[in-house]
């Protein structure tokens, strides 16, 4: 169910040394992409706490995304392996809120890889869209 003239608020919590380089090489090419995403950039993916996006969630977002280095290309070793298994504990939390899962996303974006930058974020924005905004006030009441 989707409301007329809706724009989702996205937030995009993005790795320094990967993704955020992916945006950036997006920007240098001018490659269009969803301009209803605010870029949060963080020194690791590892470094974003499940609380970060509950908080982005509560204060408007209507959905979040993560994006860090690709598995094994990680700046600080193994900080995506720890996003990974923080996104499978976020989920369930979503889960229990009532929360669609869909509203928040990991995925991997190198330095290189603008036009997957893009495309994540209009795919993102697409999902968003459809599954309408995300109300917290009925959130925090169904619970």
């Amino acid at each position: 169910m989707t409301e007329k003239g809706f724009e989702p608020k996205i937030a995009a919590f993005i790795c320094n040394w990967c993704s955020y380089g992916g945006a950036d090489i997006a920007g240098s090419k001018r490659l269009q992409y969803s301009p209803n995403v605010k870029l949060i950039r963080v020194m690791c993916s590892g470094r974003v706490d499940p609380q970060f996006i509950m908080e982005a969630l509560r204060d408007g977002a209507d959905g979040v995304m993560i994006l860090g280095c690709h598995p094994g290309d990680c700046h600080y070793i193994e900080g995506n392996y720890r996003t990974m298994k923080r996104h499978g504990m976020l989920k369930l939390l979503l889960k229990q809120l009532n929360i669609e899962e869909d509203r928040v996303i990991l995925d991997w974006v190198s330095a290189s890889e603008g036009e997957k930058f893009a495309k994540v974020v209009d795919k993102m924005n697409a999902r968003i869209t459809e599954l309408g905004p995300l109300n917290w006030d009925k959130v925090v009441s169904r619970t």
